[in-house]
């Protein structure tokens, strides 16, 4: 049976890419099962009754190390802020390349407190800071160190302890470059050690809050029981710094999406579903719909998804209810085509999710050719023609080329970087100073320009040529011949259009995280939940793979 991968000129609207969920592809998921056969360790635990000091986690395997370095910080209530131009954190991570000597652990204290005003060395691989959910942290303190469990409905309200405002790699602030490290087998899926490090920070949560509960009361205080911690996970607090980033890695994007689309297609293509299978797939699938009562937001926005999503996923069960379905050839895709026409994009894109659950042989192949090697693909081929490029254009952007971007409402926003923090940010150029500033992320409305441009030109132009007279145009020619070879390379939509919603492109990135309980604050911010449900570092030689869709009760 043919089944072709979904179209990118519709796989790639940001409407859609906006409700991606996560899937046995999410790099959390992939590094669990990586190191499940590691060796877990506390190295170091030097706090003091109030939590504050430096402890170290580390994984272990032959002659390889990685260790995180926790610093619990003291700070005023009114200097802790999610906000990107924070100075503080309760607490501050490095994830160190091997086993930090004394020194080392002097050195870091005095920097990595201070994160990007610090500095790091290339035995640094990672850095972070967290912040923590008041109200949860001290519950849990009052609560353990009273002799006692916390209140569950209140702990699970929030779901983790600690929220991460940032997780930094690859060469930033002195941190270890990624040529360095890319060829280790055990990192090769994306953001490996991101994984590990707000991994290791959750463990962390636990051994600080049953720290401070038994030194508060040590004849009363209990740990926190647990199965509870199992059912905390680690919070995020994301905002424009990472959209800009799907925009920047047009390849690494294509291998994401295009991982998620071959497995789509692969298991439609499977004839005769085993029962076992199919089991799985409906069962996860009740498993999600019984959980996402604990999905809670105050965006009104994201509420009226999950709302659309309680509703389909009663179709959908309904309808695998009466359903004869072993009976049919090609069960999957039956349940994919049913999908498409009663369902809605949000529900639809959590099946596509679901039915990768009984399928390792499937989807593991696939997460080793997730990252890509980017620079292979930087070079511009100036022996093509404008005709050539033309063509590409009208097949890729078919859509984008009828923009009109002389209206304003096409041309409202314009992208630019901070000058404190050196973060993105989004203004709209009809009402703010500064369009001047302007970063190249208007990838349509350059590709409309680009077009037009060419549209004057001989077909046999080559592009060599054509550049040295329109050289703004180099990067826009570029990821042109790029979407040649990787279809779902390009967001195709409008990034500057006043229909922007920014945190379908925070949703997309964080969905092949292995984010849960998308929260947006605004069209610009949001908080996610990482690794609730996921097994304590003591327990991943038991591994099971299905416990992101573990029910809390």
């Amino acid at each position: 049976m043919q089944i072709k991968l979904r179209n990118p000129k519709d796989v790639m609207k940001l409407s859609k890419l906006g409700c991606f969920h996560q899937s046995k592809l999410s790099f959390l998921r992939s590094f669990l099962k990586e190191f499940k056969n590691w060796n877990y360790n506390r190295d170091l635990f030097n706090l003091d009754e109030n939590g504050y000091g430096h402890a170290v986690y580390s994984f272990n395997k032959n002659s390889r190390t990685y260790s995180l370095i926790c610093f619990g910080n003291k700070i005023d209530d009114k200097e802790r802020s999610d906000r990107v131009i924070a100075t503080k954190w309760d607490a501050a991570f490095a994830l160190y390349d091997g086993i930090p000597s004394k020194k080392d652990i002097e050195r870091l204290a005095l920097n990595v407190p201070k994160q990007e005003v610090g500095r790091l060395s290339y035995k640094e691989l990672t850095l972070s800071r967290a912040n923590k959910s008041l109200r949860v942290f001290n519950h849990v303190i009052e609560s353990l160190s009273n002799g006692k469990q916390p209140d569950l409905e209140k702990l699970y309200k929030v779901g983790y302890l600690y929220r991460t405002t940032a997780v930094y790699g690859s060469g930033k602030f002195g941190l270890a470059d990624r040529f360095r490290i890319k060829n280790r087998e055990e990192i090769f899926g994306p953001f490996r050690l991101e994984m590990m490090l707000v991994y290791l920070v959750r463990q962390f949560t636990f051994d600080q809050v049953n720290h401070i509960s038994k030194l508060k009361n040590p004849k009363k205080a209990v740990e926190l029981d647990r199965k509870i911690c199992r059912n905390l996970g680690i919070g995020n607090s994301t905002g424009l710094g990472m959209a800009p980033f799907i925009v920047n890695h047009p390849t690494l994007l294509n291998n994401w999406i295009e991982a998620r689309e071959n497995a789509l297609a692969s298991i439609r293509k499977i004839k005769n579903v085993k029962n076992e299978d199919f089991i799985l797939f409906k069962s996860t699938l009740l498993k999600f719909k019984e959980n996402l009562t604990l999905w809670n937001t105050e965006s009104e926005f994201q509420r009226k998804k999950i709302q659309g999503l309680i509703l389909d996923l009663k179709k959908i069960i309904h309808y695998l209810d009466i359903k004869d379905q072993l009976a049919d050839n090609y069960l999957f895709n039956e349940i994919y085509i049913w999908s498409e026409g009663n369902l809605g994009d949000e529900c639809i894109e959590l099946i596509v999710s679901i039915m990768m659950e009984p399928y390792d042989e499937i989807v593991e192949p696939l997460i080793l050719k997730m990252s890509s090697d980017e620079e292979k693909y930087f070079d511009i081929p100036c022996d093509r023609t404008v005709h050539e490029l033309r063509n590409i254009l009208e097949s890729n952007y078919n859509e984008i080329l009828r923009i009109d971007f002389k209206k304003k409402e096409n041309n409202q926003n314009f992208w630019f970087i901070s000058k404190n923090k050196e973060e993105p940010r989004l203004s709209n150029r009809h009402l703010e100073t500064g369009s001047e500033l302007e970063q190249p992320l208007a990838i349509a409305r350059d590709i409309k320009k680009l077009y037009e441009n060419i549209s004057n030109q001989k077909n046999s132009m080559k592009i060599g040529k054509f550049l040295s007279e329109n050289n703004e145009l180099r990067h826009i020619v570029r990821r042109a011949f790029i979407i040649e070879k990787f279809p779902y390379s390009e967001i195709q939509d409008n990034t500057i259009g006043c229909k922007l919603m920014p945190i379908d492109m925070l949703r997309l990135k964080l969905s092949f995280f292995g984010a849960v309980k998308f929260d947006p604050r605004s069209d610009k911010w949001l908080r996610i939940t990482m690794f609730q449900g996921a097994p304590l570092p003591d327990e991943l030689e038991s591994f099971n793979d299905q416990w992101i869709y573990n029910t809390i009760n």
